[in-house]
């Protein structure tokens, strides 16, 4: 099965500025180069409750997707992603226990639940000390097959880059950014 917006490879970059985090989606194309601009999403600095929308333009007037925390102020809060229309396309949400050491997500589509860790426990450990930016990467592995289903490596640069690859087509675009933006947003608190 194959979701409604597959799109099995983007980058997401970040702006900053004075409030808010800006990200662009951008498509990848086979020989990695940049594509279309897919999405701007921005969220709000120290917001009590988690929402970031993902809009189709630059002046941001056309909303396509958002996610969105269930609860305030929750550390193991869930974040339901949906469509333009209100629609749910997945969720995900942060294992706070299995964290303190490694950061790890659960990830959760139609016909699908996947668990993400940081691939290198060394770097997990040292960005819990040290605040510089390291590049971190991670895993999103299928929990029924064991298989790896989407990775997130973050790139060495002045600003966060990521490189987004969604290896299972059962993952829209959608929920694949909204986690993508959301380990960044998250892990920079």
């Amino acid at each position: 099965m194959t979701a409604q917006m597959y799109l099995p490879r983007f980058y997401v970059r970040q702006k900053l500025t004075m409030m808010v985090n800006r990200y662009e989606i951008i498509e990848s194309h086979e020989d990695g180069s940049d594509g279309r601009l897919m999405a701007i999403a921005q969220q709000k600095r120290l917001a009590f409750k988690e929402q970031v929308t993902f809009y189709r333009d630059e002046d941001r007037t056309l909303p396509v997707f958002s996610f969105q925390a269930r609860q305030r102020l929750d550390l193991g809060a869930g974040y339901d992603v949906r469509d333009a229309e209100g629609g749910h396309l997945g969720s995900f949400r942060k294992d706070f226990g299995a964290s303190l050491l490694r950061s790890t997500f659960q990830l959760s589509a139609l016909g699908l639940e996947a668990t993400g860790r940081e691939r290198n426990q060394l770097v997990a450990l040292v960005r819990r000390f040290v605040d510089i930016p390291l590049p971190f990467h991670f895993d999103f592995v299928d929990t029924a097959t064991g298989q790896v289903v989407m990775t997130s490596e973050r790139q060495v640069s002045l600003r966060d880059r990521y490189t987004v690859a969604v290896l299972d087509p059962r993952i829209d675009f959608r929920l694949a950014a909204s986690m993508a933006v959301g380990l960044d947003a998250l892990l920079a608190r």
